[in-house]
């Protein structure tokens, strides 16, 4: 009997990522196969993001094409998962009619019941959320590579008024210490040379008496030459125990993401960001007294309802003081549900596009002059592959997280450890020329297949 195949489409943050692998995992062990073809899917899955007006845009145009492919394989159903599903599943099932599932962040257990009620004519709905799951046993499926990114606690509880995910993702929870560690050594045993520990304000993680500080620490000690990375975090639960578990484990890359959304303390509060900005330096300052070589990049809102030319102007500051490595830059956009949202937006797009812009370019000189500084030293780069421009070059990543372009060198591959000297920067990138090779990846790696 021929097993029905599947395309996953991922949009949005790396949650979602961890989200497909899990998606996959759970139909892979239902008897479905995976396609990386669309045409030949017998079922084709988005798995969306609600962040922002931008994101769902693209979803719905996205549809706008499939209606296309569809009309060619009627029997073809189409799947939207994830924040889009939980919040506009009356629009997506009723008005676009090509819709057949549609299925939130907390009902991936019944896709395969979903599936079959769809191909018998019903439309599958499973949008409620959850309080207590994390699909802490469900193992997700992964490609072999050197990155992988862990789900370890799902939801949030802080409600930023502009914030939609408490709502399309629900309260925090947190998975068991033990199954992120049993995932950790897999993956190690695997080859993965890096590890990204995630969740919408994973400082906060709690699992009985251990926290995320806890967590960090365990997962740093499976494997030394396995990086560990974490985001995002929020200032509020970015603790001095943190700082200093980064601090004293090598592994632990020396970056931290901390957004800041705004200079203006008076708009952090319409914000509900619960610290100041002043608290929000006294982690900046901590870090580098612990951490001299740590990197810091961050979130920025333009436009917040009610933000004014002074608030606009305190944000330009706090990136002048901080000197972020690099920034998330957005204007303000309404998300329904939210508080924020039954605010007046009382700031034009022409001004929150000026002030962006304005936040853009000091930010990408800010970047232009920290990379030039680093011209001349030497750094650890975690090789990925070859240049996405040219053969002729590596690309790879500094524990700060900074891409490395060098030239390409006979007996490294992706996955070794290597050693540059910087030779020339711009505000994205550092070039430079290989030093040593500091490690070989030496691991076996086999497939798991679906």
């Amino acid at each position: 009997m021929k097993k029905n195949s599947v395309y996953i489409e991922t949009y949005g943050c790396q949650m979602n990522v961890a989200d497909s692998e899990i998606v996959m995992g759970i139909l892979g062990n239902n008897g479905y196969e995976l396609t990386q073809q669309i045409k030949k899917a017998d079922i084709v899955l988005l798995n969306t993001c609600s962040i922002r007006d931008n994101a769902e845009q693209r979803i719905y145009g996205r549809l706008g094409n499939l209606k296309k492919i569809k009309s060619n394989k009627p029997n073809m159903l189409i799947g939207i998962l994830g924040c889009m599903a939980e919040r506009l599943r009356k629009d997506l099932i009723e008005e676009k009619k090509i819709v057949d599932l549609v299925v939130g962040p907390d009902e991936y257990r019944r896709l395969p019941e979903l599936i079959d009620s769809a191909f018998n004519g019903e439309k599958g709905i499973g949008v409620k959320l959850s309080r207590t799951e994390t699909y802490d046993d469900i193992i997700p499926y992964r490609e072999d590579g050197l990155q992988a990114w862990i789900s370890v606690m799902r939801g949030c509880d802080k409600f930023c008024t502009f914030c939609v995910v408490p709502f399309t993702r629900g309260r925090e929870r947190s998975r068991d210490l033990n199954s992120i560690i049993d995932e950790i050594k897999l993956l190690s045993s695997r080859g993965f040379r890096e590890v990204t520990l995630l969740g919408q304000n994973v400082n906060s993680y709690m699992d009985g008496s251990y926290d995320f500080s806890d967590l960090l620490a365990s997962s740093a000690a499976v494997d030394r030459s396995l990086r560990i990375r974490f985001t995002t975090s929020h200032p509020q639960d970015l603790s001095d125990k943190l700082l200093e578990t980064i601090a004293s484990n090598t592994n632990i890359c020396k970056y931290i993401h901390l957004p800041v959304q705004s200079g203006s303390n008076r708009i952090l509060e319409e914000m509900n960001r619960t610290y100041t900005i002043e608290h929000y330096l006294t982690i900046i300052d901590k870090a580098r007294k612990l951490m001299p070589n740590v990197s810091f990049s961050t979130d920025i809102i333009s436009g917040f309802p009610t933000e004014t030319y002074e608030d606009h102007l305190a944000t330009l500051d706090i990136m002048q003081k901080v000197r972020y490595d690099g920034a998330y830059m957005f204007k303000y956009s309404p998300r329904e549900g939210t508080k924020a949202f039954k605010m007046v937006d009382d700031v034009s797009e022409e001004t929150k596009s000026k002030r962006l812009q304005e936040i853009i370019n000091l930010q990408q000189q800010i970047s232009l002059e920290i990379n030039q500084s680093l011209i001349g030293t030497e750094d650890i780069v975690l090789v990925e592959g070859e240049s996405k421009k040219s053969e002729l070059f590596f690309s790879g990543r500094t524990d700060s997280n900074k891409i490395v372009i060098f030239p390409a060198t006979i007996g490294i591959i992706e996955g070794d450890y290597v050693k540059v000297k910087i030779n020339r920067a711009t505000s994205a990138t550092l070039f430079g020329d290989l030093v040593e090779v500091i490690s070989k990846r030496e691991t076996e790696v086999n497939s798991i297949a679906v």
